[in-house]
């Protein structure tokens, strides 16, 4: 019996041995005084995005002081694949050493500078590093080898522009913004906040921004990822305040994004827009009046914006059937909040074709940045024969007369302020 027991526990010592000594355990048993933590591109500490062709690229190996007795003059051999050379030439090795003393249980760090091909591929690579120490009151060189892997990540480059970047004064503004990514490596998680807190303050002490007194439906985007060489869109509402008109407006925005090392990083940006002012037309008392023997179309255009609609021209034209032929006249400016008549005479393509005839009232001006506009008035009018001029004027009459004599002091007017205001600037 004592032999049977004899034997049944040799064979578990054998047993755990084995186990113990087998290189299928899924536990490692190797004891040392340096171990392996991380390896990327970047500094001990900032890790950083980096592409084919890249020069003098530095390259840190993070380790870890596992002994109890503090190690020094620390020494590391880089072995890498081929495309990653030394910054020091292509033929030399990769070196690096730590001039401190890495404590007992502390981290340390030694840091490479390495020249990448542009054949490289953005990719995962397996490399090698020999790291050579000695324990302090020791004689002799120790070494350890350690074999991993690292990252060319590839580039991410982030930029933001307002699609149409013109915006108008009293008035609500749809406004989409692109964000790009024009490098070679993914955008995670991107965030964008609005900063328009009136605490911007740049280091003149004036504001860096003018968004304190503008209306924006939404401040916070969450955009998710932009991959390499795409875009991503957001869109919001924009009211502007009048004494913002025939400025820059600057809005800042704060992107936070997962770089392609996982590493959360935040940036600002501005995006810039030009607030033009507000040009609101309307065309009314649209109507068909005598003048003497001729009859003419006339009426009022009121300019209910903050700034003066520039180079506008009035047009009468002819609609469905009527064989009234088109005419223009110019207008020069129109200025907010005073109605500028307007006269057309009515002539005919042809013969004069009593009854009705549907027209339409066209109304062109330019903005301050020169886009033109165009606003439209569909009426109809009853064209009789004109009486006869050898009777007496009616009042109505009288009023054409005052319409156009008014028209032409208004134009008047206008040449002489031109004229005044050229002379005051020469």
């Amino acid at each position: 019996m004592k032999l049977v027991l004899a034997l049944i526990l040799l064979s578990q010592i054998s047993v755990l041995s084995a186990f113990a000594q087998s290189a299928d355990t899924p536990f490692e048993r190797d004891f040392g005084d340096v171990k392996f933590l991380d390896a990327y591109f970047g500094t001990e500490d900032e890790k950083m995005e980096i592409e084919p062709g890249d020069k003098n690229v530095p390259f840190t190996v993070v380790l870890a002081n596992v002994g109890t007795q503090d190690i020094s003059g620390i020494r590391g051999q880089l072995s890498m694949p081929m495309g990653f050379t030394s910054a020091a030439g292509g033929g030399s090795l990769i070196y690096a050493d730590n001039d401190s003393n890495a404590l007992a249980g502390k981290n340390f760090a030694l840091t490479f500078f390495v020249n990448v091909a542009q054949d490289v591929q953005i990719r995962q690579y397996p490399a090698t590093i020999k790291v050579d120490f000695s324990r302090l009151r020791e004689s002799g060189t120790r070494n350890s080898f350690f074999d991993f892997e690292f990252k060319v990540t590839g580039f991410s480059t982030l930029n933001m522009r307002a699609i149409a970047p013109f915006l108008v004064s009293l008035k609500n503004n749809q406004v989409v913004v692109e964000l790009s990514n024009t490098g070679t490596a993914p955008l995670s998680g991107v965030e964008v906040i609005l900063d328009n807190t009136a605490s911007t303050i740049s280091s003149t002490s004036q504001s860096i921004s003018n968004v304190e007194n503008v209306v924006f439906d939404q401040n916070n985007w969450k955009v998710g990822n932009i991959e390499s060489k795409s875009s991503k869109l957001i869109t919001f509402n924009v009211y502007v305040p009048d004494n913002l008109k025939n400025a820059v407006l600057h809005a800042p925005m704060d992107i936070t994004f997962f770089d392609a090392h996982g590493e959360r990083k935040t940036v600002s940006r501005s995006v810039d827009f030009y607030v033009s002012g507000l040009i609101d037309i309307s065309i009314y008392n649209v109507q068909l009046k005598q003048l003497g023997d001729r009859q003419l179309v006339i009426g009022e255009i009121l300019n209910e914006g903050n700034t003066d609609g520039l180079f506008a021209f009035v047009t009468l034209e002819p609609r469905e059937d009527s064989n009234i032929k088109p005419q223009t006249q110019y207008l020069d400016e129109l200025e907010p909040d005073s109605p500028v008549p307007f006269n057309i005479p009515v002539e005919f393509d042809g013969e004069p074709r009593i009854g009705k005839h549907d027209i339409r009232i066209t109304v062109k001006y330019k903005d301050s940045v020169r886009d033109e506009h165009v606003v439209t008035y569909d009426t109809t009018i009853d064209y009789q024969i004109p009486k006869s001029t050898e009777s007496s004027f009616d009042i109505m009459q009288l009023t054409v007369i005052a319409t156009a004599v008014g028209t032409a002091i208004f134009a008047f007017a206008k040449l002489k302020k031109r004229k005044q205001t050229a002379k005051q600037t020469s």
